[in-house]
């Protein structure tokens, strides 16, 4: 196995962990958390298939590169506005989650307790 091919793997067990996570994880911060994790293994992954394409005899080409280096910025940018409207949401509710808390439980109608 070459170090190509155990990179390759290693992307595709990243974003399969980082699907789990935003499929399973109800809380916001660890699907924040679950995406950055998807877009590295994607990065990772579009890097050797380049790699791999330049290897077999195709000219190099500065695409890739470029797009994985704009990619990572730009998901460095989301993560951070994400975790900052979410730190906004817990300031302003006390919680992280957009769902309201449950309703009490209303009396019997019937009047027994009367």
């Amino acid at each position: 196995m070459t170090a190509a091919t155990l990179a390759g793997l290693i992307g595709a067990a990243l974003v399969g962990l980082g699907l789990y996570g935003l499929i399973v994880k109800p809380q916001p911060l660890r699907k924040i958390l679950a995406f950055n994790l998807l877009g590295s293994g994607v990065f990772l992954m579009f890097g050797i298939m380049a790699r791999k394409g330049a290897a077999a005899g195709f000219p190099a080409d500065p695409v890739p590169q470029a797009m994985v280096i704009t990619g990572i910025v730009v998901a460095f940018s989301a993560s951070a506005l994400a975790i900052a409207l979410l730190l906004r949401l817990f300031q302003e509710t006390g919680r992280t989650s957009l769902r309201p808390t449950a309703p009490p439980p209303k009396p019997p109608a019937d009047g027994a307790d009367t």
